[in-house]
């Protein structure tokens, strides 16, 4: 696993946050400027590549592509895989991507200012297409297999994981690297803001985000990129990899009605679908990392779902994006990373800024506080506009 998220620049420090119940969320003064309604976002510094990545590679690396570059660059080593593996075998990307709005954005404020399609550069071509993700690390690091984007709104990062375990089910790859990259940028998130989709608790920003509480205002916008490396049991065990935990299952379903409104019935098939697929009874899930990302209609949903299915088991349930905003296409690929970390550290972080919870979160079993226990197997919703939906669930590992 690599991570490059707003609560840690890689997997130790994002350990250490999800313990602490850390956030990420600032107030960023350029977006009141630019005249946004909510000037809240999740923020990570932008990583320096200058001396690690030579200018050729760079140019055609949009900002979420630089933070999926360091986050696979963390999740290779730590699969003990290096260049010169990669150049023997046949390994594959499927990343979560579903914009790349600042390069679109920049190349045409030249051509507007210059009146001439010359001056834009070679570089925002390949920045600036919706598989930049993809297109651009399989160069960086010679990748010979399955080679694509998944591009399916906020839950494209989880689908990416639940089609690469797919195709090593089915026998068509052994490795592949998966993950979600979401670019933070003002641009990228001024339609959303058009909406009044975004919390407007400026005064205080780490208590934003509150996912399932009776007075949340709406969601933060974050992002960064998240890497995991999927790969066979068979050839794991024969290269005497660290198993980070056994992916069991990919559940998925549309809810086929508004663009932007969650219903039930979707959410509550694909979570069925998981646990039926992974041979599992609710009562066997000990945790599970909510997709709710702080707004009435969905954390009332996802909740509702999420009771129709475990209302008698009572799973302790939290939203890390109450830490780290909606990392939207990235989310559902970090969600997997910061549950895989509790799971190995046997703790359940926090849903902080839970303060008072509404008539359909107050049935569930949601942490206020962390928790030290034993998880032996989580459940992870992702959802999105669209109406689409992904549920993975992953088990510890033991031989």
């Amino acid at each position: 696993m690599g991570i490059y998220s707003v609560i840690g620049k890689n997997l130790t420090e994002v350990r250490e946050s999800l313990f602490k119940g850390r956030s990420g969320i600032i107030f960023d003064p350029v977006r009141k400027e630019m005249g946004f309604r909510s000037a809240l976002t999740g923020m990570v510094e932008r990583p320096s590549l200058k001396g690690v990545l030579d200018r050729r590679m760079r140019v055609g690396l949009p900002i979420q592509g630089e933070y999926a570059y360091i986050a696979t660059l963390e999740a290779l080593k730590n699969a003990n895989i290096d260049e010169q593996f990669l150049g023997k075998n046949n390994v594959g990307i499927l990343y979560g991507n579903d914009s790349s709005a600042l390069p679109v954005v920049e190349s045409v404020d030249i051509l507007r200012q210059k009146k001439d399609s010359m001056m834009i550069g070679s570089g925002y071509i390949f920045q600036s297409m919706n598989s930049t993700v993809s297109m651009n690390l399989s160069v960086i690091f010679k990748l010979k297999g399955i080679n694509f984007t998944v591009s399916g709104a906020c839950a494209s990062g989880s689908h990416a994981i639940g089609i690469g375990l797919l195709l090593i089910q089915q026998g068509l790859q052994d490795i592949i690297i998966c993950g979600g990259a979401q670019e933070i940028n003002p641009e990228a998130t001024a339609s959303f803001d058009a909406l009044n989709a975004f919390s407007v608790r400026e005064s205080e920003p780490e208590k934003a985000s509150r996912p399932f509480d009776r007075d949340r205002d709406g969601l933060v916008p974050s992002g960064g990129a998240a890497t995991v490396i999927l790969e066979s049991y068979e050839s794991a065990i024969k290269r005497g990899a660290t198993i980070y935990g056994e992916l069991l299952s990919y559940g998925f379903s549309s809810n086929g009605e508004h663009i932007s409104l969650p219903n039930v019935d979707g959410p509550s098939r694909a979570m069925e679908m998981s646990l039926k697929l992974a041979g599992l009874k609710a009562g066997e899930i000990d945790y599970i990392n909510a997709h709710a990302t702080s707004t009435s209609a969905g954390d009332s949903n996802e909740a509702m779902a999420i009771s129709l299915l475990f209302g008698r088991s009572k799973p302790i349930i939290s939203s890390t994006k109450s830490m780290t905003g909606h990392e939207m296409w990235m989310g559902g690929a970090s969600e997997i990373v910061y549950s895989t970390l509790m799971m190995n550290n046997s703790f359940v972080a926090p849903n902080i800024n839970f303060d008072h919870p509404d008539e359909f979160s107050e049935p569930l079993n949601i942490a206020k506080t962390t928790i030290e226990q034993e998880i032996n197997t989580f459940l992870s919703n992702s959802f999105g506009f669209g109406g689409t939906n992904s549920s993975l669930i992953v088990r510890k590992f033991t031989r």
